[in-house]
């Protein structure tokens, strides 16, 4: 910290004054973007979680905490542009542009210290990506994977349903007349996952673990479309392997879970993948190093559009911020999907957002550098 300190006294005036107002804006920026995609996003899935599963508040609420490493990664660029955008059409506005440049200070030696903080900021992106959010998101999908294995039915609830869909489709319903510590009393289950027959399972009690749904005499009966039944079973105890197949959900986020290098290891040593599976974890290889270049790729499309002509005598900087994100997200929606489906290679799927705005920012700020006096 002190040698940072040291290095930013270092500096030239003009470096100091600019990058103050920056790093102030993209706390402001990163803040805000964070608190948005939270608001929005993170704690509607903490409801669900909550009321479609069970699962306690504290647990849930440490799974958001472990995502917003992931959060950041994605927020870092947003609030890079917004301070970019928003100090540059401020000094715009108020002419310190104007003045810079009559002193024979180009808009290049202007930018310079922004594009050495926003290259710094990729970097520390990278970082953040490589190290930290693996780690986090393993912990999170292991939380998360045990905490829908213990299939929580909250404690002292009455007439509880707990149904079990693949997709759109309903596979199995569960009722539980209630639940007292951790033991649940007059279970009855549909299961309608098999054709051509449907299965009814009733017991008077049972519980639930890891391992599955644990039920205590009860008793099993096998009906056909028809109404008639096929079988009759009677069991003391029987453990049923109902809910959500853990080993499935363990081969997902295999990307997120692995920095660069494993991913390269993973996918070399795993060459049985499906095609599907192998393109898809191409694209988030290539990701990893895309999105944090993004940082530099939105300073150099958000200098020339914060220069303000003389005309103009109101702040666009926030507006130019949120139409930038607006249109970089929505390409990059499109290219991953595309690339997900095999229309576009991986490669061009995860770069083709950064290719778009580069040329876009380099014409700009080509022409903004020669053509403004």
């Amino acid at each position: 910290m002190r040698k940072i300190i040291k290095l930013f006294k270092k500096l030239r005036l003009l470096d100091k004054y600019i990058l103050k107002q920056i790093i102030e804006m993209f706390l402001m920026g990163v803040f805000v973007f964070t608190a948005i995609i939270f608001a929005s996003d993170t704690f509607i899935t903490l409801i669900k979680q909550i009321s479609m599963y069970g699962i306690p508040f504290k647990v849930a609420l440490i799974m958001i905490i472990l995502n917003l490493p992931s959060v950041f990664v994605m927020t870092i660029p947003m609030g890079v542009l917004l301070s970019t955008v928003m100090t540059l059409n401020r000094l715009s506005l108020s002419s310190e542009i104007t003045v810079m440049r009559s002193c024979g200070i180009g808009l290049n030696r202007i930018a310079k210290p922004i594009f050495v903080f926003a290259l710094v900021m990729s970097l520390a992106s990278f970082f953040i990506n490589e190290t930290i959010v693996p780690a986090a998101t393993k912990q999170s999908k292991d939380l998360a994977l045990w905490a829908f294995g213990q299939k929580n039915i909250p404690n002292g609830k009455q007439n509880f349903i707990f149904k079990e869909t693949d997709g759109s489709t309903l596979r199995r319903l569960f009722y539980v007349g209630h639940c007292a510590d951790k033991t649940l009393y007059n279970i009855t289950v549909l299961d309608i996952s098999k054709p051509d027959m449907i299965q009814v399972l009733q017991s008077r009690m049972g519980a639930t673990s890891p391992e599955g749904w644990e039920f205590n005499k009860g008793a099993i009966y096998t009906v056909s479309d028809n109404g008639n039944i096929l079988n009759t079973t009677f069991f003391e105890h029987s453990v049923a392997q109902f809910g959500m197949d853990l080993s499935k959900e363990l081969e997902k986020n295999v990307a997120k879970e692995q920095n660069f290098t494993q991913l390269v290891k993973y996918l070399a040593t795993n060459q049985h993948l499906d095609k599907k599976t192998s393109d898809y974890l191409k694209i988030q290889l290539h990701d990893k190093i895309a999105l944090p270049i993004t940082t530099i790729v939105f300073v150099l499309i958000g200098v020339p559009l914060a220069i303000t002509p003389p005309r103009v005598r109101y702040n666009r900087g926030f507006l130019f911020s949120i139409l930038i994100i607006f249109f970089y997200y929505l390409i990059r929606a499109l290219s991953l999907s595309f690339g997900e489906t095999g229309a576009l290679m991986p490669f061009l799927a995860a770069w083709l957002p950064n290719i778009i705005l580069t040329i876009c920012g380099a014409y700009l700020y080509h022409k903004k550098v020669y053509t403004i006096t």
